[in-house]
């Protein structure tokens, strides 16, 4: 294995051993917290344009397993402690090597991952590069910026999903960055699912008349994503409406709410959630680095709040037909304890109240 080097926007820099693809990569550096669930993490379309760090020291032991996938791989980078060359399982398809290779991703194993995730939650999350040339990726590194990154990973075109058991419900998805276990919820419950790409229009959205729309999850900043936001503006009211993590977001700032940048953000799938309107503390998966601001909001009432800093985890929307999270009901890799979030969703389609 060659030496590599992990380089931080701030010059700090990290000898390792390179592994997966020979290139060389620059984004923003995030860690996650999981336990498991690393080949989700890797082909969740949220983490589009950021370098990821597992903190669990031991990645790759059960291999690469495509039927698991949640969309298609867009990480930059990825960094261990130590990656297992040969995984005992089953199912498995391929090695985490083998798929890094394959989606032309490089890696570096090696590193003091407790130390680098110390640095990122004491200063923040920042850019780095993964380089052979130290000097290159110090440059790389601070010249990088990132926007519209909803549009790199939405879909070109809809795509039909039939339901399971038949249809009860017809439900349409914007893909912002979707998860594929979204879909397979809302499938197992009776939903015909049609996922429409970002830039579908709300008129084009209510002329199919779908009994609700789901707001998905995805990359980047959402203040950026205006004309989605003016679309969500539009179907408020019309139809009922449920969104996850981005769509959460989006969802505030259609109603006139803010959001701001967390300082190293909520990643991985045991981040606790307590829900305001009773006394259950639930383990949740997240991913995501931006979060609505509750002291402003505009609409709605907060009904989630994270356990650990107390930011908005989820909004109920009674007068509009709609509710939010901030986290994943769907939870690959995860626990499925809010799952029962899509049963309170078709109960909305079904003309009951939130």
């Amino acid at each position: 294995m060659e030496k590599g080097y992990l380089v931080l926007q701030d010059g700090q820099v990290f000898e390792g051993l390179r592994f997966g693809a020979e290139t060389e990569a620059v984004g923003e550096l995030v860690f996650t917290t999981g336990m498991g669930g690393y080949v989700e993490t890797l082909t969740d379309p949220s983490y589009a344009g950021q370098i990821v760090l597992q903190t669990y020291p031991l990645i790759g032991n059960y291999g690469v397993m495509r039927a698991d996938f949640e969309g298609a791989c867009r990480v930059e980078g990825y960094i261990v402690r130590e990656f297992c060359k040969s995984p005992s399982n089953f199912r498995t398809d391929c090695t985490l090597e083998e798929f890094l290779k394959e989606q032309n991703v490089p890696g570096l194993c090696g590193i003091d991952t407790r130390e680098l995730t110390r640095i990122i939650r004491e200063q923040g999350v920042m850019n780095a590069a993964i380089c052979t040339d130290v000097n290159a990726g110090l440059a790389a590194a601070a010249a990088h910026t990132s926007a519209n990154m909803m549009q790199t990973v939405t879909c070109k075109e809809p795509s039909l999903h039939p339901a399971e058991g038949g249809t009860r419900f017809r439900v349409a998805l914007l893909d912002y960055g979707a998860k594929r276990y979204i879909v397979r919820q809302l499938q197992k419950r009776g939903c015909e699912v049609t996922v429409l790409p970002a830039g579908t229009s709300a008129e084009e959205i209510l002329a199919a008349s779908p009994d609700g729309v789901m707001l998905s999850n995805g990359p980047g900043d959402p203040a950026e994503n205006v004309y989605q936001i003016e679309q969500i503006r539009r179907l408020l009211g019309k139809v009922p409406m449920f969104g996850i993590c981005l769509g959460h977001q989006l969802m505030a700032l259609a109603v006139g709410g803010s959001t701001f940048k967390l300082k190293y953000g909520h990643r991985g799938v045991n981040q606790p959630v307590r829900d305001l309107n009773g006394l259950r503390t639930y383990i949740t998966s997240q991913n995501h680095g931006y979060a609505v601001d509750a002291e402003h909001l505009k609409a709605g009432k907060v009904s989630f709040a994270n356990a650990n800093d107390g930011t908005c985890e989820g909004i109920d929307y009674p007068d509009l037909q709609a509710f939010t999270v901030q986290f994943h009901p769907e939870a690959r890799g995860g626990p499925l304890d809010t799952a029962f979030l899509f049963d309170r969703f078709t109960a909305l389609m079904e003309g009951g109240h939130l």
